[in-house]
């Protein structure tokens, strides 16, 4: 699956930036390309970074509890929520 579509590392500021608001459990309006490379775009709360197969994914919990992983160079862009 990767093949196709090789990772591009984000760059460390941003990474900080998410590693942050898991800390601080904020809300982020997320925007970004799902698996399918569909457009979404959702109000989150990011829970955890994690490396699968050389992937950065941020874990995220929807307004619904349901929980899933965003690639990060996947991502569009992000807002603070307050």
């Amino acid at each position: 699956m990767h093949g196709d579509d090789p990772y591009t590392p984000i760059d460390c500021g941003l990474y900080s930036q998410y590693e942050v608001a898991i800390l601080h459990r904020t809300p982020l309006q997320l925007r970004w390309h799902d698996e399918a490379g569909r457009e979404q775009n959702a109000r989150i709360l990011p829970r955890d970074l994690q490396i699968r197969d050389h992937v950065e994914y941020l874990l995220v919990e929807d307004s619904n509890g349901a929980t899933f992983a965003v690639r990060l160079d996947h991502i569009l862009c992000h807002q603070t929520e307050s």
